[in-house]
């Protein structure tokens, strides 16, 4: 939005209001929605509605409308008094209604085989971002346009990662408690801790909701082994629309079974490999072959799914998406579990015992802090 943008013509005829901005944009409001949004059919102190969509007039129709000074007042056939709009709502609402993003456009990275985690991606130490809202916001603004971003010189020792995370949002505690161990042990329950090798993949798509951010925080790490994997999965996402569009359609369209089950959990949940939002844009991509349970089609089905599911399985596999990082001691870093695809190679526990700690953090928790802080450092 542009603060306090210009307006140039206003028309009006009972049914809508029609208004120029100094830039050239147009907009057509109706009345009925107008009506609905009154100033004062709202909370002062919270925003809130104080009336529902069957207490407005059903044809609510615009006697006389006039801008003055900041606002544009209308009045109403059969009502008493008059309305006013905020020239700087009626912008956004403009922009709104042009089809502006709510949340901030996600800046794919298909090129992850190429990039240096260390140069290209935000980075800031744990000092700088506690002590500066500036560093913060800045982090966060990447973090959520980006799906990752890492955090340097936090101490390595257990509890820290905790400590830490009111700077991105709010913990979310699952059947691992608010943050878990990822280091090898006998018989484990969950291969991540195991020492073996783990292809890329998203977390918990057997839960609801999925787990919105993932933090994880290198206490002891691997000197030969280990290494940290990572891939931009809208980007990979829109690779296969671009390739193959049936395959695709297929993954976005097919709801599939993922589960977990051990001592203390028993999860189950249906969702497709990607998931598009109304407007058909990807906005989640859910891929864990760990997790993936028996596919319920026959035999035509089956073979059209796997024909799409193995086309994306080998495009993960392809070096050119995949950004490599070896994690030092005290390294955080942070992702969008439901954009970002992680993994790590094998490592010989035996010899060189490797040690995170993670936690799962709500998404909206973080984008709502990324909003807030942004909001302020733009006063």
């Amino acid at each position: 939005m542009k603060a306090m943008r210009a307006i140039t013509e206003i028309h009006w005829t009972p049914s809508a209001l029609m208004l120029k901005w100094g830039d050239g944009d147009r907009v057509e409001l109706a009345s009925v929605w107008l009506r609905d949004n009154l100033r004062e059919d709202r909370d002062p102190g919270n925003d809130q509605r104080l009336s529902d969509v069957a207490d407005l007039p059903v044809i609510p129709r615009i006697r006389h409308a006039a801008l003055q000074e900041s606002t544009v007042r209308v009045e109403w056939e059969q009502e008493a008094g008059s309305a006013s709009f905020d020239l700087d709502w009626l912008a956004t609402q403009t922009a709104a209604i042009a089809g502006t993003r709510v949340l901030p456009q996600p800046r794919l990275w298909a090129d992850g085989g190429r990039l240096d985690a260390r140069r290209d991606f935000a980075w800031a130490t744990l000092a700088a971002a506690r002590g500066d809202s500036g560093v913060n916001a800045s982090w966060l603004r990447r973090l959520v346009t980006e799906g990752l971003a890492f955090l340097a010189d936090v101490p390595a020792e257990p509890g820290a990662l905790l400590a830490t995370m009111p700077l991105v949002g709010q913990v979310a505690e699952t059947n691992y408690g608010l943050s878990f161990d990822v280091r090898a042990v006998p018989d484990p329950e969950n291969l991540a801790y195991s020492d073996r090798g783990l292809g890329l993949h998203t977390d918990n798509p057997y839960r609801e909701p999925v787990p919105g951010f993932q933090a994880l925080h290198v206490l002891v790490a691997a000197p030969d082994g280990g290494e940290s994997l990572f891939a931009d999965g809208f980007a990979i996402a829109q690779q296969l629309r671009q390739e193959d569009p049936a395959a695709f359609e297929v993954l976005a369209r097919t709801p599939v079974p993922f589960a977990y089950h051990s001592r203390n959990a028993k999860l189950n949940a249906e969702r497709p490999l990607v998931q598009l939002s109304c407007r058909g844009e990807v906005v989640a991509v859910h891929y864990n072959s760990r997790s993936i349970q028996p596919l319920p089609f026959a035999a035509e089905a089956a073979e059209r799914y796997y024909r799409a599911y193995r086309r994306f399985a080998l495009l993960l596999r392809e070096p050119r998406f995949m950004l490599r990082l070896m994690m030092r001691a005290g390294d955080l870093v942070v992702f969008d579990n439901q954009r970002i695809l992680h993994g790590r190679t094998g490592f010989a526990s035996a010899r060189h015992p490797r040690h995170l700690q993670g936690c799962y953090l709500t998404r909206d928790s973080v984008f709502s802090r990324a909003a807030l802080l942004a909001e302020g450092s733009s006063k």
